[in-house]
Formats: C-alpha cells, structure tokens, sequence
C-alpha cells in the first residue's frame, strides 16, 4: 500500500507530499505493536530470571558527584539565588528575541550551536522560529548546566571531571533533536511518510532489544555482507599455534623475498585483532605483507567464566612470550619487530620491561598504536576510575568471571555518545533508516569480554596507581622499569584521540630508554591508525624533540606531511634492519596450519 502521495509541483519549487491520515492511522498501528513487541522482548528475560534489574554502580557515582556540586551552589543563599537570576534572565532575553524575531525584526540569536554539531545542521533549525527557539533554550540549558560544574569551587580535579562528563551525557541525551515533536527533519519524514518511519524505527528497536536479550544494543552498521572472514578479514594465512589464551596466525607472502626479521602484532583483547585487517582496500596487515614483511597477529580468545582468573602475566606468558617462541621454531630468527595497539601496546610495553630485566633480546624494534605507557593525561577514561568504582566493577566481575563487552563498548560510546549512541537512536529508531554496512562500525559493535583478573590489573597498575611509568608495577614478581628498554620505539598518536590522548602517548615517550620517534597522524583511535596510502586521507606530523614538551609545543617545530605514515613507519623499519631473504613458508613441519586465517578464536561473538 502507498503510504505517501505528491503533486505535481510548480516549476522550481520542491516536491510536496499530501499527509495520507488513513495511511498514518494504520502506520501508528504497525508502531504500537512493535512498540509491544519491544517491551515484551525486554521483559522476557527478566521474567525468566535471566536478566535481574538492579540499580547499576554508576548511578551511585552519578548522585554523589552532582551532591558534590549541588552543595556548594546550596550552601550559600546569595549564590543559589544569583545562579537562578543568572538563567533566569538569559530564558526571558531569549523570549524578548523571539518576540522581536516575530514581529519582522532581524535578530542576532541568543547562543548559536558549534559549527561541528551535527545534531543541528538541517537548515530549519534556524529558519523556523520554533525550532530556533527550542535550539536555543537547549543550548543556554545545557551552557547553564556546564557552569554550574565549571564555577563550582572547591572540586577536587577527578569530581569535577566526573560531574563534567555526567553533564554532558545527560544534557546529549535530552537535546530536542532526540525526539519526535522537536526534531525537524523527523517530523518532516514523519508528514512524508505519514508515519511509516516510526513503524520501521519500532520495528528495529524491538529486533534490537530481543538481539540484546532484554538490553538495547544499537546496530550501528547493516551486518549484511559484513562476515569476518568472508568479507573481512580476508588477508590469506594459517593460524599455525593455538593454546587456550589466543591463536597465532601466520600471513601467506605476496613476495619474493621479505625483511629477515619477522613482525609479530598485539592487538587488545578489548577488541578483536581484524580492526587491522578490514576489507582489502583498508588492511595493514595485507599493506605490511605486499610490503615484503613476514607478519605474525595475536588472535586474544573471547574469554569466558572459565577462564575468569587468566591474569595479565597469563596474557603475557601465553600470548606474546609464546608467539615468540613459535616465530623462532618457525623462521630461525631470535628478535622480532612488534607492533602493540592500544591496550595490546601496554601489554608490550611491559613485555619489553619483562624482557629487559630478564636480559632476555627477543625484540627488534617496538611499535605502539595509540598506546599509553603513562596514564598521568588519560584522558575521558579517568572518569571511569577510583577507587570506589573499581571496587564495584571487581565485585560484579568476580561474580560473572569477565567483564561483558557490552558495558566496555558502552563506555567507549559514551566518550563521543553524540556521535556513537543519539545519532542512531534518531537514525534507526525516529527516521527508520537501517544503518549502512560499514566495516568499522560492524567491527566496533563486535565486543569482546575481559577476565576479572587481568581487567583489574590493568585498571588498577594502569589508570588507577599509575605503576608503569613510576617503575613500581610488579609482573611475575618482576619490578618494571620501561628505562631498560633500549630497542627502538615508533611511536604513533592520533591528534583527535580520546581513549590515548596524544597528550598521554607524547609524555609516555620519555621513559623508554632506547630511541624513540614520536609521530602524530591526523584523525582519531581508529582511523589516524587504520589510514592505508592509496585513501590518500589525513596527515602526520614530525619531530625528533620529544623531551619536556607537550603537543601544543612540539607542534610549533613539527613538519607536517601529507597521507598516511604507513610508508614512514615502513622507510623506519627498513632503516633498523633491511636484510632480506627469501620469502617464508607458512608454518613448518613442527607447527603446522591449523585452519585457515583468521581463525575460529575471532569468531565467537559476546
């Protein structure tokens, strides 16, 4: 049944649509229904006991940090009286405005959004007095909301930036562009469509719910033609080692002949490792071998209850150690290149520290990806940490022996939540539009779990005590000091970073103690790294100063170059060690191939 009709329209105007009432009543429907079968897919779980409802630990942090800051505005009469005037006065300047705005006359808005805001890009948020109007008061709201936190005195640093980031997720999560009645473009299509978006957008939300067993998990890419291994993650290998912690998976060579030592990479176990190996045309790992390098990649399992207690030393020991081990038996060759993203980099990092107390020379060279090795400039992730929260984390973890994905991925959202949670909330469920198939967003939506015991080294060496960079974090009885560390290091941040702020990768760079390349690309965590040559996106930057300066000063002498660093970090790797030999075989007669890359460890979904 069509649900809209047009006219023929007059020469150079637009399309009109004719609102179809009948059309609509029926698509309201089709909506309830969907809107009943979402609740009964959330209800489900929780009727048969497997989901039990509980205030979460995070609202209890929520209440204390806005306690925190209510306080001090309540404790003074004047003060709390001065801040209601304050806004009180900006909503009536706001009235006069628009008055003024309706009776002809031309006005300078009150507050205008930033020009990067998405949320309020449709022309109509500014030519129509309504919307502008409730843009406005939005906006003066949520400026009003983030003074309170930023005028408030006496936080100490780590609540005021809690009661920062709370504010923003709430204030994100109230803007009139998150509903119906409020949002233009909704409301067009809603008129367009006479209702048939929000019967679709129901319609998802209810798949949603049930795909998340009773939680909202937000698809934010069509997973249509999007299957690891058959159209990603299509790089031609062999996973020739396995133990319980993680597969290794040797690349076939494109080749005649390849640098004499190997690369072995760590990818974090918080996601999984074809972040590296998307489509074809967007792979490091196909570009590191069409560039004549033998590569080896660390597949981290997707652990479960059983395997709760595997502690950071256990992913040490059974993934890197032992892929070393294996590299040698495979290729002769003793040293390696490494490579480390994110946390996969930190658990290198410490693997080199491990190493080099040990006087042990596995490790030609160390490459980290958006890596920290000092959490003192963390970033947005602080706020998830203390004392009090990890307590809370460790406890729900030891009961379910891993941390879920879903509540990492979460987190992650949360940091950019504009962009990674209400945009598809609008998209999918207001507009009905199904997501596009897109690599990266399948990728990001793939979660991983963490055993209790290695998540909570990690948070609490890591972000909490700040261990390995003070030389005072202790692994298999082994006190770490990154100052042993004399291989040389390419180390790469990206400029837009919120999970390792170029900050933090910067001032981590001092306490190797070999040499170490700073360079920073363009872009954020995934895409200033997963940045292939032929896209020819983005930049980097270069300074070989990387002592008692921050990014903004090290910028002023860095030399700015065009695409992506991948050649940059190839001509380095040349520059250490160019010997060639022929090209390898993949696996030997002690490590045969297991099954084809990438494996079955990749494959098992949270």
């Amino acid at each position: 049944m069509s649900t809209v009709t047009t006219d023929t329209p007059k020469s150079g105007s637009k399309f009109e649509t004719k609102f179809d009432a009948e059309a609509f009543a029926m698509n309201v429907a089709r909506a309830m229904e969907s809107g009943g079968k979402a609740l009964a897919a959330y209800l489900k779980p929780r009727e048969s006991g497997e989901v039990q409802d509980r205030p979460p630990a995070e609202l209890a942090e929520v209440v204390k940090t806005f306690t925190s800051v209510a306080e001090y505005w309540l404790s003074d009469t004047s003060r709390s009286s001065d801040l209601q005037t304050k806004l009180a006065k900006d909503y009536l300047d706001l009235w006069g405005s628009a008055v003024r705005r309706m009776a002809g006359q031309d006005v300078e808005p009150a507050i205008a959004p930033s020009p990067r805001d998405k949320r309020f890009a449709d022309p109509e948020w500014k030519s129509n007095q309504f919307f502008d109007f409730v843009m406005q008061l939005y906006l003066l709201t949520t400026k009003w909301a983030q003074e309170l936190v930023r005028d408030a005195e006496g936080l100490d640093p780590h609540t005021r930036r809690k009661a920062e980031f709370y504010v923003q997720q709430v204030t994100n999560a109230l803007s009139p562009s998150n509903f119906v009645l409020t949002n233009p473009e909704v409301l067009r299509e809603t008129m367009a469509s006479s209702g048939e978006n929000l019967a679709r957008g129901l319609t998802m939300l209810a798949e949603d719910i049930a795909a998340g067993k009773g939680m909202l998990k937000i698809r934010q890419s069509n997973p249509d033609n999007l299957v690891v291994g058959v159209n990603m993650a299509t790089t031609p290998g062999k996973v020739i080692y396995q133990n319980e912690m993680m597969q290794l998976i040797q690349y076939s060579p494109t080749t005649e002949t390849v640098l004499r030592t190997p690369l072995l990479i760590l990818p974090p176990w918080i996601n999984k490792f074809y972040i590296l190996d998307l489509k074809p045309e967007k792979s490091y790992i196909k570009w590191c071998v069409d560039q004549g390098i033998t590569v080896f990649v660390i597949s981290w399992v997707n652990p479960d209850k059983r395997l709760g207690n595997k502690s950071w030393e256990d992913y040490m020991k059974q993934g890197p150690l032992t892929a070393m081990d294996v590299i040698e038996k495979i290729t002769g060759e003793m040293k390696v290149h490494t490579a480390g993203y994110c946390v996969g980099g930190t658990m290198l990092a410490t693997t080199l520290a491990w190493l080099a107390e040990k006087r042990r020379q596995r490790v030609a060279s160390a490459t980290f990806f958006a890596a920290q090795v000092d959490f003192t400039h963390a970033g947005d992730l602080l706020v998830f940490v203390d004392e009090d929260q990890i307590a809370a984390l460790e406890q729900d973890m030891k009961t379910a022996g891993v941390l879920e994905g879903s509540k990492m991925a979460m987190a992650f959202n949360m940091l950019r939540s504009n962009d990674l949670i209400w945009s598809y909330v609008v998209s999918n469920y207001l507009k009905g539009q199904q997501p596009s198939a897109f690599d990266l967003l399948h990728w990001n939506s793939d979660a991983t779990r963490m055993t209790h015991a290695n998540h909570s080294y990690y948070l609490r060496n890591c972000y909490l005590e700040n261990r390995l960079s003070t030389g005072t974090m202790v692994l298999d009885n082994t006190l770490l000091d990154l100052s042993q560390v004399k291989v040389p290091v390419y180390n790469l941040a990206t400029r837009e970073d919120h999970i390792a702020p170029a900050e933090s990768v910067l001032y981590g760079s001092q306490f190797f103690g070999g040499p170490v390349k700073y360079v920073l690309s363009g872009s954020g965590h995934i895409a200033g790294v997963v940045n292939p040559p032929a896209s020819n996106k983005y930049q980097y930057w270069t300074n070989d100063n990387i002592k008692d300066a921050n990014v903004a000063q090290w910028m002023k002498g860095a030399v700015e170059h065009k695409g992506s660093w991948w050649p940059d970090w190839r001509q380095w790797l040349s520059e250490l060690d160019p010997e060639e030999v022929p090209a390898r075989a993949v696996g030997s007669d002690a490590f045969p191939p297991i099954e084809d890359a990438p494996g079955s460890y990749v494959r098992v979904r949270a």
